[in-house]
C-alpha cells in the first residue's frame, strides 16, 4: 500500500480514504473507513476514464452483479455509487490467503480439503448464476480462503448469461489456462463456463501444476480448446470427478449443485478449514486484520490512535483485502507516546515479491539432457563450511560467513545487500513468515532484520545457543545451559522455558517442526519428542528411531515424518504410528535406515541408505511408494528439493537433478571443493548450492 497522490480522492460516499491498495487498468482500490470504524476496500474507476460510456457501464454492471448475488461464498458488498461523479464499489475484505498463495506456500491440497474446496465454490457458483450472473474469470487468485471456507472475489467482468464474451474493444478478458473453450473462442457463454473454470481450478489445487499450459499464451489457449488436461498426480478417484467439468462441449458439464453432490464428504467437511497449515495460514491473517481494526476503531477527535502517517508506513504482507480481485495487506500495531518506538521495532514493511526465474525448456535448447547446465550467478568468498545452508526469502538469500556474519545477497544476481558481522552464524538463522530475518549474537540475544535491506527491529536477550524453528506467533531455541525456550514473536517476551529430558541434553539437532500446538526434536541418538507450544510441556516421547543416522522430522496436515530404521507418519498429537515402511537390502535380510524426509505437495521423499542413498517418494497419506530415484547416491542427510519439474539431490560435491514424473536423471551440476561442505536450498525456480565458500544459484526446468 501506498499513500494518496496527487488527484486521489479524500473520500468517497461515506469512506475517508487512507491509501492505495492496488491499480488495474480500469480503477484502483484504496483502504477507507467509514464513521463507524468499518475498514473497507474501495474500488473507483479511474477519473481519465469517467467519460468512457462503455467502461462505466462495465463497472456499473460489475456492481450490480456483486449486489445481486446473496451468497456467504462471496465478499459483501458493503456499499456503491453507479451515478454521478466517480463510480465506487466498497467490499468487505476477507482475513484469508487466496488459493494460489496456499498452495504456492504449502503444496497441493489433500483430498479432504480439495473435496470441500469444490463443494464450497459449487454451492457459490450455483448462487451467482441464480442471480443471472456468469462470473467468467474463475481462477485460484479469485478465491480467498477464510475460516468460514472459500470465498469467491472479482466480478470484474462478470455478464448476464445472454452476454458475448467480447468486450467493446475486442478484447477477450479470459485467463490463459482458466476460460471455457466457448470463451477462448468468443462465443456466447452459460453457466457452464464456470463449471469449466472450476474443474482447471481443482487441477491445479490438488496438483500445484496448471490443467493447461504452455509456452505462450496462445500456446495455452489452444491446449484449452483443442488439447488435453495435464492429468499427472490426480488420483483416478478424483479425475473421475473432474474430468467431466472440462468437457469441451459446454452442454455435458456438471451443473453446480451435480458437483457439489458428487464431491460431498463425510459430515462437517467443511471443518478441514480450522486444522492444518491452512488454517494457521487464515489465523495469522485474522490476527493481523485485528491489529489494523482495533486502532481504527477507538480513533477519536483526540487522536489518540495511529497517525494516518503510520498507518500508510506500517505495511507489511499478510491479510487478504479482497476487492473486486485486488488484495493487499498490512501490520498495524496499537499504542503512542511512550511505546511508539517500541511499537515502531514491530512495524514491519510487506514481505517482497519474490522474483521467479525463468524455467528452461530442452524443446527450445536451453539446456541438453544429460549435460551440466550453466548457472545463473557465482558469488565467492561469502559463506563458510560452518554455516547452516542458504536461506532463500523472497528476493534475497541469507549465508552465514565468519567474517562478515550473515549476508544477504541478491537472488537476481547475486550482489551483496547488507550484511551483519556481530551474528554468530552457528546459530543458525530463520525466516519469520518472510518477513522477518531471526539470527542471534555471541551473547545469545536475538536479532531481527528486515530481509530486502538489513533494516534492524526488536532485539531480545534469550540466551540463544541454537535456533531451531518458528510458527506464526513463537520462536523456540536451545539455550546455552541446554534447555528448550519458546519467545514471543509479538513481544519478543520469554512464553517459557523448559528442561530436557535424558538422553536429549546435548544431542539436540537443529532441524525442528513446530505444527499443530507442538515442537517436534529430534537427536543426533535417534530419539524424537514433541512438547506442547503453550507451556512447554512434554507431550510423548519416541526413542531409539534410528542406529545409525540422524533422525529429522517433517510436517504436514497434523502427521509428523520421521526416519531411522522405518520411514514413518504419526499423529503429531500424540505420536501415535499411522503408517511405516521399511526396505531391505538386496544383498541380505538387514534393513536400510532412512534419511532426513522431506514433504514436496503430496509425496515424502526419503533415500534408502547403507553406503549409499537410493531416493523414493511416497505418499504422504498412506505411505505408499510413488517414485523410485533409480539411482545411488552418496549417503548423506542433505534434504531432497522439488522445483519446477525436477527433484534435486546432492551426491557428494555433484547437484543431480531428476524428473518429476519419469524419476530420470535430467542434469548434475560438478561443484567445487569437498563433501564435506556443500548444502543447498530452492525457491523461486532457482536452486542455491553452499560450497568452498562460494554460492551458487543453479537454474531449474
Amino acid at each position: 500500500m501506498r499513500p494518496l497522490g496527487t488527484g486521489d480522492p479524500i473520500r468517497l460516499g461515506p469512506y475517508r480514504l487512507l491509501g492505495v491498495l492496488g491499480e488495474g487498468g480500469m480503477g484502483k482500490v484504496y483502504v477507507g473507513q467509514d464513521h463507524a470504524g468499518t475498514v473497507a476496500a474501495v474500488k473507483v474507476l479511474r477519473p481519465e476514464l469517467a467519460h468512457d460510456a462503455g467502461l462505466v457501464q462495465r463497472f456499473v454492471r460489475e456492481a450490480l452483479a456483486a449486489q445481486a448475488v446473496r451468497s456467504p461464498g462471496v465478499a459483501a458488498v458493503l456499499g456503491a455509487q453507479t451515478e454521478g461523479g466517480r463510480p465506487w464499489i466498497a467490499t468487505e475484505f476477507l482475513a484469508g490467503p487466496t488459493l494460489d498463495q496456499i498452495v504456492d506456500r504449502h503444496g497441493p491440497l489433500d483430498d479432504a480439503k480439495l473435496r470441500a474446496l469444490a463443494v464450497s465454490v459449487a454451492r457459490t457458483l450455483r448462487d451467482i448464476h441464480a442471480a443471472g450472473f456468469v462470473h467468467r474469470d474463475l481462477k485460484p487468485p479469485n478465491v480467498v480462503l477464510t475460516a468460514t471456507g472459500p470465498r469467491i472475489i472479482d466480478f470484474g467482468i462478470a455478464r448476464p448469461e445472454h452476454g458475448l464474451t467480447l468486450t467493446i474493444t475486442g478484447q477477450i478478458p479470459v485467463t490463459p489456462g482458466y476460460g471455457a473453450p466457448e470463451q477462448v473462442l468468443g462465443r456466447r457463454v452459460t453457466p457452464a463456463a464456470d463449471v469449466f473454470s472450476l474443474g482447471a481450478l481443482l487441477v491445479y489445487a490438488a496438483t500445484g501444476h496448471r490443467a493447461f499450459e504452455g509456452s505462450h499464451v496462445a500456446a495455452v489457449q489452444y491446449e484449452v480448446v483443442h488439447g488435453e488436461p495435464n492429468w499427472q498426480g490426480i488420483a483416478p478417484e478424483q479425475h473421475a470427478l473432474i474430468a467431466p467439468c472440462l468437457a469441451k462441449d459446454a452442454a455435458v458439464r456438471p451443473t453446480p449443485e451435480q458437483i457439489a453432490i458428487a464431491f460431498a464428504g463425510p459430515k462437517k467437511a467443511d471443518a478441514v478449514w480450522k486444522r492444518g497449515p491452512v488454517a494457521d495460514a487464515i489465523k495469522e491473517r485474522e490476527r493481523e486484520v485485528r491489529n489494523l481494526t482495533a486502532p481504527l476503531l477507538s480513533t477519536t477527535e483526540t487522536r489518540t490512535g495511529p497517525s494516518r502517517r503510520r498507518l500508510l508506513t506500517g505495511v507489511a504482507a499478510g491479510a487478504v483485502l479482497a476487492a473486486a480481485g485486488t488484495g493487499t495487506g498490512w501490520w498495524l500495531l496499537r499504542g503512542s507516546g511512550g511505546d511508539r518506538h517500541r511499537n515502531d521495532l514491530f512495524t514491519y514493511p510487506p514481505a517482497a515479491q519474490t522474483p521467479a526465474a525463468r524455467l528452461l525448456s530442452a524443446d527450445e535448447g536451453d539446456y541438453i539432457i544429460g549435460g551440466s547446465p550453466k548457472s545463473l550467478w557465482q558469488a565467492t568468498d561469502v559463506s563458510s563450511s560452518m554455516s547452516p545452508a542458504p536461506l532463500p526469502i523472497r528476493d534475497v538469500v541469507i549465508v552465514g560467513s565468519p567474517v562478515t556474519g550473515v549476508v544477504a545477497l541478491n537472488v537476481v544476481d547475486g550482489k551483496r545487500r547488507w550484511s551483519a558481522p556481530a551474528m554468530q552464524m552457528t546459530c543458525r538463522y530463520l525466516s519469520l513468515s518472510d518477513r522477518l530475518l531471526l539470527a542471534a549474537d555471541d551473547h545469545g540475544t536475538l536479532h531481527t532484520f528486515v530481509p530486502s535491506t538489513g533494516e534492524p527491529k526488536w532485539t531480545a536477550k534469550a540466551d540463544a545457543k541454537t535456533l531451531l524453528t518458528a510458527d506464526a506467533e513463537t520462536i523456540y531455541l536451545l539455550t546455552k545451559d541446554q534447555r528448550l525456550r519458546a519467545v514471543g514473536r509479538s513481544d519478543a517476551r520469554i512464553r517459557w522455558t523448559a528442561p530436557l529430558p535424558e538422553g536429549f541434553r546435548s544431542k539436540i539437532l537443529p532441524r525442528s517442526v513446530a505444527h499443530q500446538g507442538r515442537l517436534v526434536v529430534t537427536t543426533s541418538t535417534g530419539h524424537a519428542m514433541a512438547v506442547n507450544t503453550k507451556n512447554g510441556r512434554t507431550e510423548w516421547t519416541a526413542r531409539d528411531l534410528a542406529k545409525e543416522r540422524s533422525l529429522f522430522p517433517a510436517v504436514r496436515d497434523g502427521v509428523v515424518y520421521l526416519n531411522g530404521k522405518a520411514l514413518s507418519g504419526r499423529r503429531i498429537s500424540d505420536g501415535k504410528r499411522l503408517w511405516s515402511r521399511t526396505k531391505k537390502h538386496y544383498y541380505d535380510s538387514e534393513n536400510y535406515e532412512w534419511s532426513r524426509p522431506c514433504v514436496h505437495g503430496n509425496l515424502l521423499y526419503a533415500s534408502a541408505c547403507d553406503d549409499y542413498g537410493h531416493p523414493y517418494g511416497f505418499d504422504v497419506q498412506d505411505g505408499k511408494q510413488q517414485w523410485d530415484g533409480r539411482l545411488a547416491l552418496t549417503s548423506n542427510d542433505q534434504p531432497i528439493l522439488a522445483q519446477g519439474n525436477g527433484v534435486w539431490l546432492l551426491d557428494g560435491s555433484t547437484v543431480k537433478t531428476l524428473s518429476k514424473d519419469t524419476a530420470r536423471e535430467v542434469w548434475s551440476y560438478e561443484l567445487e571443493g569437498g563433501d564435506d561442505d556443500v548444502a543447498f536450498a530452492a525457491d523461486g525456480n532457482r536452486v542455491f548450492v553452499a560450497s568452498a565458500g562460494s554460492l551458487y544459484a543453479l537454474p531449474v526446468f
